[in-house]
């Protein structure tokens, strides 16, 4: 740790992390890229003119904190004068060219667009573009254009707190915009935009076409397409479930640990090479050369292209023996990939991927020196043990935050599945080439079909085992933090004991147990009146510290289940909840909630300037309704029909009456 916080680059990258997350979550920046490069090279010039002095240690700095804002805002399409939405009419025709297939849902069919034009008007950005499906559909490919008439519209935040901000998400893909459109409504042209990902797709589904002629079940395929195409679109719910709680559901995502394993067997089976005159170079050469093939075969994704980048400036940096070459490469890396899309560092899978491989690298190594095996097979179930356990505390605090479970077979799930995918990964570039050929010999497909359903069947196995997977545990960005903080000061400490160390050590476990009271004290002192959103359903929540009382129109079965209110649960905190069935009056804190139901029947006895909830479309009076009652907000939730919340949402405009639909503007929240 010392030697990195030495290491100057890794200064540089800390404040190019900086600029990033300050004009991601502040817009702060708003110069075009004339002005920004006249900044950035003033700057330079200052700072070589000053080198050698404190000066130039601070203007460097700032270069970098400057340059990671610049990133930001130039990545950022809508800053662009040819982005689309700004030559958006309501008549307007566009061209899309299919970018990205996504996994379908329910629904629609799923892609990822670029508007290359919008009437005669050449532009960018992307969108998310969702097909309806019917029994004609016909399916896009990443090239194809197609032609269709302005439907864009917003998309929508999560409607109900905690829940999955998909708008947030889309967000940090540079998607702000997308269709839902029928298929009658979409023509795909004749012509294509020809693209390397458009020739690695085409060739992607003719491999996946010579797999289907053979007999592996749907499963077999998914887990195939899954780990050596990169593409998860066929993997059942079933089967991501049953990953998920093994704490292997990283498997089914080419990543870091993929990569690893393929330059693992790539040098192992070059390492003859190093034999021969210039045989390192070539060996350097030749792996770096087939991760990227690799890559491209796995559709060259943003996971793909940070692990491949990641282990090509490891791989370099093992070449050139420098000293700690692979924690100067991935710092590297980092740097490299951040200044190419600086949006990476906001990825979770991004985020994974690096805490993972420094928790191998500095722990690891300390975790295998505790116990050195004589037997060779022990010895390497004790090194695969150390490099599962390293890896799990090096991504523990930002799984707890993201996911919050903590799956605690992972080390026996790992010790089992890793051999499996070396396996599943080395033979397996090998049946997609004899696959492609029509030449896959009967006893390797019947081989190969059997190791990736023993696979599965493990993996199923595990998840079955529900009481070790410790689940909906709320952890804060806060927590995640001061863990990180505990776990480096912890592993620091273990390493060298002495007064710094202990002092940085007992200072972490108390800044993480002040964060705790904090955090406990807080959700003492809160309260909240909130009516969800739940389509065809009503469901309201009085929330008081840590206690949470519910009252809803479901059966016991379905509300316990609700993924809605689990999050709440999660994300809140709440230690203890209870559940009650909906009257017609409620009360929170001095205010009244008159609730109205279909029956339309409501008592306005001794109610004054109360909360009006209507709920299942009630048939009444709205305007005779406000005028007696004079409501502080009427609210419409998820259980009415949207044909009476517009014609309510008019006569409460006309009223000057406060109005809330939670179709629209999500759950009500009144503190």
């Amino acid at each position: 740790m010392k030697k990195l916080l030495g290491y100057l680059p890794f200064h540089f990258l800390l404040f190019l992390i900086a600029g990033i997350c300050c004009q991601f979550y502040t817009d702060y920046w708003n110069y075009g890229i004339v002005i920004s490069a006249c900044i950035l090279i003033f700057l330079s010039l200052t700072a070589y003119w000053q080198r050698k002095t404190l000066f130039f240690v601070f203007i460097t700095w700032i270069t970098f904190f400057l340059t990671g804002m610049i990133l930001v805002y130039e990545n950022d399409a809508t800053n662009h004068t040819n982005y689309f939405e700004k030559h958006l009419k309501n008549t307007s025709k566009v061209i899309l060219a299919i970018d990205k297939v996504l996994k379908p849902g329910n629904y629609h069919h799923k892609y990822v667009a670029d508007v290359v034009q919008v009437d005669s008007k050449k532009t960018t950005g992307h969108v998310l573009l969702n097909i309806e499906k019917d029994s004609t559909s016909l399916l896009f490919h990443t090239g194809d254009l197609v032609f269709l008439k302005n439907k864009f519209q917003d998309i929508k935040s999560s409607l109900n707190p905690h829940q999955f901000n998909y708008k947030h998400y889309l967000k940090k893909q540079g998607i702000n915009q997308q269709v839902y459109i029928t298929h009658q409504e979409i023509l795909l042209l004749d012509e294509s935009k020809v693209s390397l990902l458009r020739f690695i797709d085409a060739f992607r589904v003719k491999i996946q076409k010579s797999l289907r002629r053979y007999h592996f079940t749907d499963d077999e395929l998914a887990v195939m397409n899954a780990l050596l195409l990169g593409q998860r679109q066929e993997i059942s719910k079933q089967l991501s479930d049953n990953y998920s709680k093994a704490g292997a559901i990283h498997i089914l995502a080419v990543s870091g640990l993929h990569v690893g394993i393929i330059l693992l067997i790539l040098s192992f089976v070059l390492k003859p090479l190093e034999r021969v005159n210039n045989g390192k170079l070539i060996k350097l050469v030749l792996v770096i050369l087939s991760l990227w093939f690799f890559a491209i075969l796995a559709g060259l994704s943003a996971s793909v292209i940070r692990a491949v980048t990641m282990f090509s400036a490891i791989a370099l940096g093992q070449f050139f023996n420098k000293r700690n070459a692979v924690e100067h490469s991935l710092i590297f890396s980092m740097f490299i990939i951040l200044l190419w899309k600086p949006l990476f560092l906001f990825d979770v899978g991004f985020q994974l991927s690096y805490t993972a491989v420094f928790g191998i690298i500095w722990i690891q190594p300390v975790l295998y020196q505790l116990w050195k095996p004589n037997f060779f097979i022990v010895d390497k179930g004790w090194q695969l043990i150390t490099v599962s356990v390293a890896a799990q505390l090096g991504v523990l605090p930002i799984s707890l935050f993201y996911f919050h479970q903590f799956p605690a077979l992972f080390f026996i799930s790992n010790l089992i599945i890793i051999p499996f995918l070396g396996v599943i990964l080395g033979l397996g570039l090998v049946v997609l080439v004899l696959s492609y050929e029509s030449i896959l010999p009967v006893f390797l497909e019947g081989f190969y079909g059997d190791v990736i359903s023993i696979l599965n069947k493990v993996v199923a196995f595990v998840a079955r085992q529900e009481s070790f997977l410790f689940s909906e545990i709320s952890f804060s960005a806060l927590k995640m933090i001061f863990a990180y903080s505990l776990i480096i000061s912890g592993f620091q400490l273990f390493l060298k004991l002495n007064t710094k160390r202990c002092f940085l050590f007992f200072a972490s476990i108390l800044a993480f147990q002040c964060v705790l009271i904090l955090e406990k004290y807080t959700i003492a002192q809160k309260s909240e009146f909130i009516v969800f959103h739940k389509s065809k359903n009503s469901i309201i929540g009085i929330r008081k510290g840590s206690s949470f009382e519910l009252y809803h129109s479901m059966d016991s079965l379905q509300i316990s289940s609700q993924k809605l209110l689990i999050n709440y649960k999660v994300g809140e905190n709440i230690s203890s909840q209870n559940y009650h069935k909906l009257s017609n009056l409620m009360y929170y804190d001095k205010q009244v909630v008159l609730i109205i139901d279909k029956d339309g029947l409501y008592d306005i006895k001794e109610l004054n300037n109360p909360i009006v909830l209507l709920r299942q479309s009630p048939k009444i009076n709205l305007q005779r309704l406000v005028k007696k009652l004079k409501p502080a907000i009427i609210i419409a939730d998820g259980s009415n029909y949207k044909s009476y919340i517009e014609n309510w949402k008019t006569t409460c405009e006309n009223l000057k009456t406060p109005f809330w639909t939670t179709y629209n503007q999500g759950a009500y929240v009144l503190n």
